[in-house]
């Protein structure tokens, strides 16, 4: 190979390893949707039950779909950082992998509250 064909090659290689950054960002946000729509059936598990009676029952339900969030949320943290650790950004602009911590702790927490509110009501 000529000087020319390794450096079309080692930048085509460099596009790469962005498009896979760019593919790790895509799937940790298609993750924490996923465990918004957890917090959202456990919602709606209020509405859909209203007055069960016992109702421990139904926020008992809820309370393992606000869990299940939980854990997504900090398996889609663990997934992105383990990714982002093995890449280098070139052309492109990663988030830094702290931004996956900061997000996973707020949706966390927000998570938490609704599950508040689920067992005050």
């Amino acid at each position: 190979m000529t000087k020319d064909n390794n450096e079309l090659a080692d930048q085509r290689t460099k596009w790469a390893e962005d498009r896979t950054l760019m593919a790790n960002e895509r799937t940790f946000s298609s993750w924490m949707g996923t465990g918004l729509g957890a917090v959202g059936v456990a919602i709606g598990l209020k509405a859909v039950f209203g007055d069960f009676d016992p109702t421990w029952a139904a926020k008992l339900v809820a309370s393992i779909f606000i869990v299940a969030a939980i854990a997504i949320f900090w398996t889609a943290r663990h997934q992105a950082i383990k990714t982002f650790k093995r890449l280098h950004d070139n052309d492109a602009n990663a988030q830094p992998s702290k931004n996956y911590t900061i997000l996973a702790g707020i949706m966390t927490f927000a998570a938490c509250a609704t599950g508040a509110i689920l067992w005050s009501l």
